[in-house]
């Protein structure tokens, strides 16, 4: 019997065993591949991804294998840096290999306890008031309290579940992969940059040894299942370009289209959805990973505290409650980029405001604040505009405050040092720091680093507290 079975081990999934974990909740993932993906496609970690990895201290072994670069230029691929003072002490994006980003996840979750089984695939479930019974297609059957559907875009999990998956399908296909080419650099960055005037989606991007990343648009939109091949890409080249600059030796080929889909709820009774299973869009602004990683974060410590036996009452009921509408902003915010990538007049003139106004301080932060989810406010009522966002990695007395939240607990910094945690110090930390940098008395974070509550009142606390973290223990 296992408190959480997970379908899918990319990183959504690994990132919340590992957060079940940190609360000892018995975790398995299933993964129906046998064998990681071997093609090397860089992602991309925005500002908000790279400071959660902060906060349960992998950020170190992360940055070893990622690739920094300045923030800005993500919303339509409009070239404009990042603002100042963004309130971050890891403004900028972090290219890595996701063959490396969900190894490390993965290699993170087993080493806090979570098996992971490879080539089992979920064929059916069924729930009871008790639990899931899970079924794989090899007909073995397995019990467990929960099941976390994160399985992709075409999650097993939730077509089996009977959600429906609303929006729309793909009205244009691009084709990527990464391959050599047998032309000089000089000639294909002249090439590239003379359609980029007017066609955003096609590039051609140098990794150095004469491997080049290729995005060009599809002739038009097939089965995603069907690989395309590398004739597809000169075919394209040569139409677009007007050369395939010689591009040979690919090292993976893939194409997605622009379908844009929500799940309509992300839990029913004991069976969750949570990443690409509860959302897809276009890659446009290098979201969705982002997007996955922190659905995981923000389930996690509800799910085991609804496990272990202290959640509140409407603990659970928060997870959709606060991420489906960010899911919807998400796929609000990638169809608005995909009209601005279009070469028609009409979305080029839109471009060309957009990239005026953007000049403007105000317009640029916003976006890039939007893209990067550092923006996000949770609605917890009536409070300051702190209230509900996250929380920077400020200085204390111990050292950085993302330093405090590797345990996955809930945190209590305390400016005036007459507060406690009391009856729920089993769940929240206690800093006593009249030093930090606040502009307010006392913060309550939420093991996700948002902030729950704002002020000095020990009553106006303990309500709080319960609201969070349930009864106390004594």
């Amino acid at each position: 019997m296992f408190d959480v079975i997970i379908a899918g081990c990319g990183p959504t999934g690994a990132m919340l065993a590992a957060e079940l974990r940190l609360h000892d909740v018995r975790v398995l993932v299933l993964e129906k591949e046998t064998e990681p993906v071997s093609f090397v496609r860089i992602v991309g970690l925005h500002i908000r991804s790279i400071e959660l990895l902060a906060m349960r201290g992998l950020l170190e072994r992360i940055l070893e294998r990622g690739r920094q670069r300045p923030a800005g230029g993500f919303f339509a691929a409009i070239n404009k840096p990042a603002p100042e003072g963004l309130g971050s002490a890891h403004a900028y994006l972090l290219g890595i290999p996701q063959p490396v980003i969900v190894h490390l996840l993965e290699e993170h979750a087993i080493e806090l306890g979570a098996q992971v089984r490879r080539g089992c695939a979920v064929a059916d479930f069924e729930q009871d008031d008790e639990g899931v019974t899970v079924e794989l297609a090899d007909g073995e059957q397995l019990r467990s309290r929960n099941l976390v559907g994160c399985d992709g875009g075409r999650s097993t999990v939730r077509k089996l579940l009977g959600v429906g998956f609303l929006g729309e399908p793909s009205r244009t296909e691009t084709l990527m992969g990464e391959m050599e080419v047998g032309v000089p650099q000089e000639e294909i960055a002249a090439k590239v940059t003379e359609i980029r005037e007017t066609d955003k989606r096609f590039s051609l991007g140098s990794f150095g040894e004469g491997v080049y990343r290729v995005v060009v648009p599809a002739a038009g939109v097939s089965d995603r299942a069907e690989p395309p091949t590398l004739e597809d890409f000169k075919q394209q080249l040569r139409t677009i370009a007007g050369t395939d600059f010689g591009v040979h030796s690919p090292r993976w080929l893939s194409r997605f289209g622009d379908a844009t889909r929500l799940a309509e709820r992300y839990r029913v009774r004991r069976v969750l959805l949570a990443g690409d299973a509860a959302h897809i869009h276009p890659p446009i602004g290098g979201q969705g990973l982002n997007l996955g990683v922190q659905d995981a974060f923000n389930l996690g410590w509800k799910l085991a505290a609804q496990i272990r036996g202290w959640a509140p009452e409407t603990l659970l009921d928060t997870y959709q409650a606060e991420r489906h509408p960010v899911a919807e902003d998400v796929l609000d915010n990638t169809r608005a980029q995909m009209e601005l990538l279009s070469t028609e007049p009409g979305p080029q003139a839109v471009r060309r405001l957009l990239t005026e106004l953007m000049d403007l301080d105000e317009v640029n932060r916003y976006l890039i604040e939007k893209i990067t989810a550092i923006g996000i406010r949770y609605d917890f009522g009536e409070g300051p505009d702190l209230l509900g966002r996250r929380l920077r990695d400020i200085d204390v007395k111990q050292g950085h405050l993302y330093g405090l939240l590797h345990r996955g607990r809930g945190l209590l910094l305390d400016r005036t040092e007459r507060l406690t945690v009391g009856g729920w110090s089993d769940r929240v930390d206690y800093l006593a720091d009249p030093t930090a940098v606040l502009d307010v008395p006392c913060v309550l974070l939420r093991p996700d680093g948002h902030v729950a509550w704002i002020g000095d009142d020990q009553q106006d606390l303990d309500d709080h507290l319960s609201r969070w973290f349930g009864k106390p223990a004594n």
